[in-house]
């Protein structure tokens, strides 16, 4: 999420809050295809990243809007993502002749249900922004109630939370606006063996490091991400290699809006490590950018990576909701 001083402003702008519903509710989608990454320039290659194509999303439901994570199926299609709101949001790209990113299909929103299947909730106890998929399974983390729950996989949306994952270090070490915005599964023939992990957005141990934890499996305990200030993380994915991809956002008056995703080895990964990497790309106001929040990482049917980063809007009619493709050089992939 963004600081409050951002988040206040957002708030005045706002055309108006989300409304729970009670039931699915599909959403009506525009999509604008964007086909130049950086403005005024027709360049493609960005970092480690290679431009595909993009999406600029509006819909005439208020409901859409401040998705903070996305999920895709093995079909590189069809996906699961959350919105802050307490939503659990799912669809499906469609794709043009070329295979860019023409749309979305399908989309409903469901709010998600608490352990005693209440719904509509204040957002303080829905503030959901991690996601993972793992074996018949939704992972979910909040923030400002700080908790990972698992729900099963079919049926999530119609679910209560059927478990939790326990942080290897203290909960209260959480911050209210800067806990868990990571949940990432490991390949299960990589260095983690399956292991699902946890980074968190702003919380930091007493040496300025980022809070992290390796949740499940034989390595299960804390380790810590060096902090890039003025960076904040808001998501990653692992790559087919074991290697994890974090997106990181960082926003000032001065500056505006500006990300970054770093490469962080899958065998530096254990108990007790304080862990960095390479900034494999960044991109700021003079690319289509926004407040970037969710990243997945998908493999086509021909074995090439491509990362997809997705916008949170904060239901403000100063942001936007994007959906960005790149294609992961194949020096980068091994």
């Amino acid at each position: 999420m963004l600081g409050r001083g951002l988040l206040a402003l957002l708030l005045l702008a706002s055309t108006g809050s989300a409304w729970a519903a009670s039931n699915g509710e599909t959403l009506p989608i525009r999509s604008r295809q964007i086909s130049s990454f950086a403005v005024g320039s027709s360049a493609t290659r960005f970092g480690a990243l290679e431009f595909v194509g993009g999406l600029e999303m509006t819909s005439a439901n208020s409901l859409f809007g401040a998705v903070s994570a996305i999920r895709f199926r093995p079909d590189g299609a069809s996906f699961i993502a959350i919105m802050d709101t307490g939503h659990w949001l799912e669809g499906a790209v469609t794709r043009d002749a070329d295979g860019r990113l023409s749309g979305l299909t399908d989309l409903t929103a469901t709010p998600m249900a608490d352990r005693n299947g209440d719904v509509g909730l204040a957002k303080w106890k829905v503030d959901s922004e991690g996601l993972a998929l793992r074996s018949g399974q939704v992972v979910v983390s909040y923030e400002q109630a700080h908790r990972i729950d698992i729900y099963p996989d079919p049926g999530f949306a119609a679910s209560t939370p059927i478990g939790s994952l326990a942080l290897p270090f203290p909960i209260k070490e959480l911050r209210n606006n800067g806990g868990i915005e990571t949940i990432a599964v490991a390949p299960k023939d990589g260095p983690l063996a399956g292991a699902t992990i946890a980074v968190a957005e702003r919380s930091v141990d007493k040496a300025d490091n980022l809070l992290a934890g390796i949740l499940d499996g034989p390595q299960r305990g804390a380790f810590a991400v060096v902090r890039k200030d003025p960076y904040a993380v808001t998501d990653g994915a692992f790559l087919p290699n074991g290697d994890l991809l974090l997106l990181e956002r960082r926003f000032s008056f001065g500056s505006g809006l500006g990300m970054q995703i770093r490469r962080i080895a899958g065998d530096t990964i254990k108990p007790g490590a304080v862990v960095d990497g390479e900034v494999i790309f960044e991109a700021d106001m003079r690319h289509q950018i926004d407040n970037m929040e969710g990243l997945d990482v998908v493999i086509r049917p021909d074995g090439e990576v491509r990362v997809i980063v997705v916008s949170d809007d904060n239901h403000s009619i100063l942001e936007r909701n994007l959906m960005l493709e790149f294609r992961l050089t194949t020096a980068l992939t091994q």
